[in-house]
């Protein structure tokens, strides 16, 4: 018994310590690396989120509330008309599926649009091809059967302050595209042209 509470303790310990220099290794590799001044807050604001609610995908996107009486059609409309106010082409649009018996906490319709500035999307893949895990820009509807609905878009702060400084001019254009991604699914979300 004495033998296999001991075996646990040290396993226990060994654990802590593996976890506990990984963590100093990793925190050692963040602050020796040469990042964009705005990355620490980028990076602890998503860890807040993640700490709080458990969900990463929650981290790395921004949330819109609906108003009650804007439609999905509402939105469409809004969204389409924006676009071209922020230059940005919508290269996409799904409605993916409407549940007309959907439970209250049950998604009941959901639409996706994808938005592009083309010219900048060119500038980024010129910059790195992986910029083009973040393309084409995306803004999804969810109603739930409660009747609340939703717009949710990627938050681009990670993508322009993550990593090394942006050269000035792909930082202009990146501050563009994150201002219409912002912008667009805020109006949106309440009828606005």
């Amino acid at each position: 018994m004495v033998r296999k509470l001991m075996s646990a303790v040290m396993a226990l310990g060994v654990s802590m310590f593996i976890s506990g220099c990984s963590m100093m290794h990793m925190g050692w590799d963040f602050m020796t690396a040469d990042l964009d001044d705005g990355a620490p807050e980028a990076y602890a604001k998503m860890m807040h989120v993640v700490k709080e609610s458990g969900d990463p995908a929650k981290a790395m996107m921004l949330e819109y509330k609906v108003a009650e009486d804007v439609s999905g059609d509402d939105v469409k409309e809004s969204i389409e008309a924006l676009a071209e106010e922020y230059n940005m082409r919508v290269t996409g649009y799904v409605k993916m599926f409407t549940k007309e018996d959907a439970k209250p906490n049950e998604v009941k319709e959901a639409r996706i649009w994808s938005l592009c500035s083309l010219h900048i999307a060119k500038v980024f893949l010129n910059y790195s091809r992986y910029f083009g895990g973040f393309m084409p820009c995306r803004i999804i509807y969810v109603q739930y059967g409660n009747g609340d609905a939703y717009l949710i878009t990627m938050d681009l702060t990670l993508a322009i302050h993550g990593g090394k400084p942006l050269p000035p001019k792909m930082l202009e254009l990146a501050t563009k595209v994150k201002k219409a991604m912002t912008e667009i699914p805020e109006k949106a979300a309440n009828g606005d042209f």
